[in-house]
């Protein structure tokens, strides 16, 4: 396979039954490139937006804004999973709780929460990752980790199901959260389904099928799309060259300690530091 120059951020609806790797790997197939990130896994029974970095884009990941996250869940009552969503073995079951002790449940769960990881999670103590462990039938002793839940929203209920959608920080849990809400709500309660629909300014209405994706139908975002709330600078043609060459160039104009350099068109040159007079390219997108 020739591999070519292409640069820029794809939004893609993952679909049920695939992982996050899956979608990398078939997006470097379809595109012709090697250098294909994403800015954050979904569980292969989990559907909804992949942002994924192509090109020199991957550079972009510490800066790719991805808060809040925005899903949309479903969780079951009465039955707690090994792995906390619907793929695991019934561990533990519990009567079903009422809807008031279901709502305070989330009341509780709503702000800094200090989180259990699932056992069967990417997480890794001492090298060994939480879910290789947990099928060794060993699992470790994961710590908590504070997340945030800014919302949820209750749309529709159910005999033993709630349907909600939650906006929460990156790095939560949405299936540790439906096992936390049962435990709360004084009863059990695992993950039924999950689709994430927003990450930061990324919308899933906005993405691309995992079909259109590999018949190459699937446009892809300008990587000044990654950072939109960066100040943005235009560059006059000799400042483009000398910030290519990763040297410094003199700070003109408003903006913060950092700001985002594109060239006379309009397109991302590079993310670059304040110091003092001067910019100071840290992320250089534009090869020299």
């Amino acid at each position: 396979m020739r591999m070519r120059t292409i640069d820029g951020l794809l939004l893609v609806d993952k679909p049920a039954g695939c992982t996050s790797h899956d979608v990398v790997a078939i997006a470097r197939r379809a595109l012709g490139v090697r250098r294909v990130g994403h800015g954050g896994t979904l569980d292969p029974f989990a559907t909804g937006l992949l942002v994924l970095l192509v090109g020199r884009a991957t550079r972009l990941l510490p800066y790719l804004e991805g808060e809040p996250k925005v899903y949309a869940a479903t969780i079951r009552m009465g039955a707690e999973t090994d792995t906390d969503d619907r793929t695991g073995r019934v561990v533990r079951t519990a009567p079903v709780p009422d809807r008031a002790a279901v709502e305070r449940a989330m009341l509780g769960l709503t702000g800094d929460v200090a989180q259990l990881p699932p056992s069967y999670s990417a997480k890794q103590v001492a090298g060994q990752r939480a879910h290789a462990a947990a099928r060794r039938g060993v699992p470790l002793a994961l710590a908590p980790a504070t997340v945030t839940v800014h919302a949820w929203m209750v749309h529709a209920w159910r005999d033993d199901e709630v349907d909600v959608t939650v906006t929460c920080s990156g790095g939560t849990y949405v299936r540790a959260l439906a096992r936390d809400l049962g435990r709360v709500a004084g009863s059990a309660a695992h993950l039924a389904a999950l689709r994430r629909m927003r990450s930061g300014p990324f919308d899933v209405a906005a993405a691309a099928t995992l079909d259109a994706v590999r018949g190459g139908r699937a446009a892809l975002v300008p990587p000044i799309a990654a950072v939109p709330s960066l100040s943005m600078l235009a560059l006059d043609p000799d400042s483009v060259r000398q910030i290519r060459q990763g040297r410094d160039v003199p700070a003109t104009g408003a903006g913060g300690d950092r700001a985002a350099l594109v060239d006379e068109a309009g397109a991302l040159v590079a993310i670059a530091q304040r110091s003092g007079d001067w910019w100071h390219p840290r992320t250089v997108l534009a090869d020299a």
